[in-house]
């Protein structure tokens, strides 16, 4: 990984964790943002949950709902929680309960795990509390089996996943070799983004020669796609399923001696991945506007508050980032 990468992801860590020391934690609500304080304003108080906070992409998610709530002081108050792992299931879960028993009046919550959270949100809307689903959908069937509706506000992840899929295997020809670097597979975008890059591989007729999780983490990608390099050192490239693993991917090329001969891509439009694609040493992301992808849950939540009304999923834009 070279210099301006590096930096670019040190500096993406350092926002999250000052973003954690400044209102990101299960116990850290705006201020008044108790009880008794809300029933005095008047105004609702609503709770982002998100995932790991290491990964730019959701500090760039707390920074644009944090702005939002700015803009709209006037409208409702903003507690903002996240967990340090992205596997860490049990931590979220109990941010959530955290939640209920200070009676907020809705959760935006973005679940590290597609199936894990639904009991959390069950609980959370047995208590009157308004719940919507961001970024990582949650299960329809474990929803129909717990008898709830949850709507979603998010991207199509397996059209964004496709879009990216299909600009590089224009680079390509058919039969070419791929290899594809999963996230979480209990998580539904990390599933959704992989159909989506079947889908682009099958279109073109390309080879799939390896596909394995590495659970959304830059390290565990640098070595799942070291490995992967050198079982098929043939591969002519990594599909990622997130920009953090894209980012150890490169690195991996790199160590293998064959940047320039390995295309790669990922998903999110984070900075150093920005940076990379500026650069020529990765292909292509997609950028799922992590700034507005709470703003878009947030005005959701409130609109429900008003209306009183069920809501339906609603689906968020992606962008194909390439070099400018």
């Amino acid at each position: 990984m070279n210099k301006q990468i590096l930096m670019s992801t040190r500096l993406a860590v350092a926002v999250a964790i000052l973003a954690s020391a400044t209102g990101c934690g299960s116990n850290d609500a705006t201020p008044g943002a108790g009880p008794k304080a809300a029933e005095k304003s008047g105004k609702p108080r609503i709770a982002l949950v998100m995932k790991s906070l290491a990964n730019e992409f959701f500090a760039l998610m707390a920074e644009g709902a944090k702005k939002h709530q700015a803009a709209h002081a006037a409208d409702f108050e903003l507690i903002v929680n996240g967990i340090k792992d992205e596997r860490d299931l049990a931590r979220q879960v109990a941010i959530v309960d955290d939640l209920i028993a200070q009676g907020v009046s809705a959760i935006v919550i973005a679940p590290a795990d597609s199936k894990a959270l639904v009991s959390a949100c069950k609980r959370a809307q047995e208590a009157g509390i308004v719940v919507v689903n961001i970024d990582n959908k949650l299960e329809d069937q474990v929803l129909a089996e717990q008898q709830i509706k949850v709507p979603f506000v998010g991207p199509d992840n397996r059209a964004g996943a496709k879009m990216v899929g299909d600009f590089v295997a224009g680079k390509l020809k058919a039969g070419d070799p791929v290899a594809i670097v999963e996230g979480l597979k209990t998580a539904f975008n990390g599933q959704q983004r992989l159909l989506g890059f079947q889908d682009a591989v099958k279109a073109a007729g390309l080879t799939i020669v390896d596909s394995q999780s590495a659970q959304w983490e830059i390290d565990q990608a640098n070595r799942v796609a070291s490995a992967m390099l050198s079982e098929h050192p043939q591969i002519k490239a990594l599909l990622c399923c997130n920009d953090s693993m894209a980012l150890g991917a490169l690195a991996a090329v790199k160590a293998a001696g064959r940047a320039g001969q390995v295309q790669i891509v990922g998903y999110d439009g984070i900075t150093a991945v920005r940076a990379a694609i500026e650069e020529g040493s990765i292909l292509a992301t997609a950028d799922q506007h992590a700034d507005q992808l709470a703003v878009f849950g947030i005005d959701y939540a409130l609109q429900a508050l008003k209306s009183k009304e069920p809501l339906v999923d609603k689906t968020t834009p992606v962008d194909l980032v390439v070099k400018k």
